[in-house]
């Protein structure tokens, strides 16, 4: 396992930000299902996450297992508080970029949590070498979000027309990227 990093909260609590492990399945599934019904930032709602235990230790060992793929997680006190997972293209002319999706638990917003899983990412990147580019979405109106990803170098790159459909509302989404060379 190649990272995994301590970090000081700014409400003094040790975060530890490591690769997930199959063993981790169980709890990402109860974290996700939690967070789901948290946000409606999310691509799925509350009870809209249908992996079982053994689809997600599958889900975690191809991220294990491919050199271009990352799948982190936050923890506090043991238990796990946000995610972050990237996936790069699989064919050769994509291969050089990809996506992340991230969230955090409510109660842990605004303690820096989501900046450093993106600076983890970012500078596993910049390290693997391979990926050249990182993308995002993120719903147009989420300016906590957006704010947060233009101050880690993201760029607004373009809009989606009715990329959200959220309780019978569209919602269009911000397309962002980042090239690392």
């Amino acid at each position: 396992m190649g990272i995994n990093n301590k970090y000081k909260l700014k409400n003094n609590k040790a975060l530890i930000i490591r690769e997930a492990e199959p063993c981790d399945a169980k709890d990402l599934i109860q974290y996700i299902n939690k967070v789901a019904g948290e946000s409606d930032n999310l691509t799925f709602g509350e009870g809209e996450f249908n992996v079982n235990v053994e689809q997600e230790k599958k889900i975690i060992q191809n991220s294990l297992n491919s050199p271009r793929d990352l799948f982190l997680i936050a923890e506090v006190d043991g238990r796990i508080v946000g995610n972050l997972t990237f996936r790069s293209g699989k064919r050769p002319r994509t291969k050089h970029s990809g996506e992340f999706g991230i969230t955090v638990l409510k109660k842990y917003w605004g303690l820096g949590i989501g900046k450093l899983l993106m600076k983890t990412l970012l500078d596993w990147a910049k390290s693997e070498g391979q990926i050249k580019k990182i993308n995002l979405r993120v719903r147009f109106d989420n300016h906590k979000a957006i704010k947060l990803y233009e101050k880690m170098g993201f760029e607004k790159e373009g809009k989606i027309k009715r990329g959200f459909l959220v309780n019978g509302k569209f919602i269009d989404i911000i397309a962002m990227g980042i090239c690392l060379d």
